[in-house]
């Protein structure tokens, strides 16, 4: 019985996966897009970017973490620099790694 139920488990998220990447680009495929809609899916990457990272940078045991201590926010502020200069996902996140990891030797 476990086997079936982790089967229908991993269709399920195939499916789940799957249909929302491929039902918008089955009908929108061959259609050209009005600017405002395309300018308004570019800023989707950065939104979701930053809905997964504000949590993990300002907040401590479910509370706000504003602190000095706060290896995470201190290390965002050069990583916002280098993404408002070079506007580039990799120098971005690249940036901020090297940030955070110079800040957790320092401290």
């Amino acid at each position: 019985m476990e086997t079936v139920k982790f089967i229908f488990m991993v269709a399920g998220m195939v499916i789940v996966t799957f249909l929302p990447r491929v039902l918008p680009l089955s009908i929108l495929g061959n259609k050209e897009l009005p600017e405002r809609v395309v300018l308004w899916l570019s800023f989707i990457p950065a939104a979701v970017l930053s809905a997964l990272l504000a949590p993990s940078i300002l907040l401590k045991n479910g509370s706000i973490y504003l602190s000095l201590d706060n290896t995470a926010l201190i290390a965002f502020f050069p990583t916002l620099f280098v993404a408002y200069r070079t506007k580039n996902i990799f120098y971005t996140v690249s940036g901020g790694l090297i940030f955070y990891f110079i800040l957790m030797l320092i401290f």
